[in-house]
C-alpha cells in the first residue's frame, strides 16, 4: 500500500454554485429536512411545490447541510435537482474519485473540523472558505478505487439491514390490522373509546436559546424519532426549570405534533430506555397510558391519520390536544391486546439486533 499524501479538500473539490434556469415540473426540490443525519445517500425530496430555492445540483454531487453542521447532514445526490441555499453543493475537480468524496465528507473528523468554522448563535453556518482548508490523507487513484468499492459494499450491506428492519415494522402493522380489523369499521364490535378515556397527554417544554447548556437536561425533539425508535445521536440539553410532569417515563409514547415537514407530523416512538432524566420539546406530545402498546400501534394506522388530517395549515402541520381529544377508537379485549404486545416486543428484539448491525 502506498503512503497517503495529505491534501486539502479545496485541492480536489470545489463548491458548485449553479443556478437552476429550466422548467421545474417534477424536478426534485431538496431542503435541509430531506438530508438525514449520518446517511450517505439522498433518499427523499419534494416536487411540484411552491418554494424559493434556486441552487442547482447534479447527480453525483455531495449536498452538505451548512446550517447546524453538527447534525452531520451530507449526502450524495442520485439525480439532478434544486436545493436550499443552506445546502453547500460540492463536487470533485480531479485527484479524488467522485465515489470516494461522499465518505470523506460524511465523516466525524470532517464535521469536527466544520464545526470549528461555524458562525452564528441561533443557527450557526459554515462557509466553503473554511471547509476547503480541511486536510485529510488521500491515497493514489488506483487505491482510492479499492477503498471506495469496500466502503460502498459496506454501505449496501447496512442498507439491506435497514430494509429488513422496515419489513419487520411493516409485519407488525399488518399483524395489527389482521388481529383488530380496520379501526374505522370496528368489525370485532369492541367498545369504542375516546382517547382521553384511555390516556393522558401533554405538550413539552418551551425554552430559549440561552437555556441550551452542555450539562443540562436532554430535550427530545422530532429528530430523535428515527425509524419509530428513540435515537439520541443528536441531542439538545437545556438548563432551566422543568415541571416534574413533563419528564418522560418508561412506556410513554413520544409523538411529533408540530413540524414544517408533513412527513414528520404524527411520527411516534415508544420510550423504552431512560439512561438519564429526559424531557421533550413544545412541538412534541407525550401520551401516557396503561394501553401504550396498543395505542402505539394505533397511532401508526390510517384511521388515526384520517382523524387528525384536519390539522394541516398553510404554514405548519400540527396535531393539537383538541384534535387528540376528538379521537375515537375501538378498544380490543385483554387477550388481543396481550397478543399484540407479544408481537410488538418480539419485533423490538429483532429490531434491536438489526439496529446494532446497522450501527457497527
Amino acid at each position: 500500500m502506498s503512503e497517503n499524501n495529505f491534501v486539502k479538500l479545496g485541492d480536489v473539490a470545489h463548491e458548485c454554485r449553479l443556478t437552476w434556469s429550466g422548467g421545474q415540473t417534477d424536478i426534485p426540490i431538496v431542503g435541509l429536512e430531506h438530508l438525514v443525519p449520518g446517511e450517505i445517500e439522498l433518499s427523499s425530496w419534494d416536487s411540484n411545490i411552491e418554494h424559493t430555492f434556486s441552487k442547482k445540483f447534479l447527480k453525483g454531487q455531495v449536498l452538505l447541510g451548512r446550517r447546524r453542521v453538527y447534525l452531520k447532514k451530507a449526502v450524495v445526490a442520485p439525480c439532478d435537482g434544486i436545493c436550499s441555499g443552506d445546502i453547500t453543493v460540492i463536487e470533485s475537480t480531479g485527484g479524488i474519485l467522485p465515489e470516494l468524496l461522499p465518505f470523506v465528507i460524511q465523516n466525524d473528523r470532517f464535521f469536527d473540523y466544520a464545526m470549528q468554522g461555524s458562525a452564528g448563535s441561533l443557527s450557526p453556518r459554515v462557509k466553503w472558505e473554511h471547509l476547503k482548508n480541511y486536510e485529510f490523507p488521500l491515497p493514489p487513484l488506483t487505491e482510492q478505487k479499492v477503498l471506495a468499492d469496500k466502503l460502498w459494499t459496506a454501505h449496501r450491506l447496512k442498507e439491506s439491514y435497514k430494509k429488513l428492519l422496515a419489513a419487520t415494522e411493516e409485519m407488525v402493522k399488518s399483524q395489527f390490522i389482521e388481529m383488530t380489523g380496520d379501526p374505522r369499521t370496528n368489525p370485532k364490535g369492541w367498545p369504542v373509546k375516546t382517547l382521553p378515556e384511555l390516556a393522558t397527554y401533554s405538550i413539552g417544554l418551551t425554552y430559549k436559546p440561552e437555556n441550551i447548556s452542555e450539562d443540562g437536561t436532554i430535550v427530545l425533539r422530532s429528530g430523535n424519532i428515527q425509524n419509530s425508535k428513540i435515537d439520541l445521536g443528536d441531542i439538545v440539553r437545556v438548563n432551566c426549570p422543568i415541571k416534574e410532569s413533563i419528564y418522560v417515563q418508561k412506556n410513554d409514547i413520544l409523538m411529533c405534533s408540530r413540524n414544517g415537514s408533513t412527513a414528520l407530523v404524527g411520527k411516534v416512538a415508544m420510550i423504552k430506555d431512560i439512561p438519564e432524566p429526559m424531557t421533550y420539546g413544545a412541538f412534541m406530545t407525550v401520551i401516557r397510558s396503561e394501553y401504550s402498546d396498543y395505542l402505539y400501534l394505533y397511532f401508526q394506522s390510517n384511521d388515526f391519520r384520517e382523524q387528525v388530517s384536519t390539522g394541516k395549515s398553510s404554514t405548519m402541520n400540527q396535531i393539537t390536544q383538541n384534535m387528540l381529544d376528538k379521537i375515537s377508537l375501538p378498544l380490543p379485549d385483554d387477550e388481543t391486546r396481550k397478543k399484540l404486545s407479544i408481537i410488538l416486543h418480539q419485533a423490538d428484539k429483532s429490531g434491536s439486533v438489526l439496529q446494532y448491525r446497522i450501527a457497527c
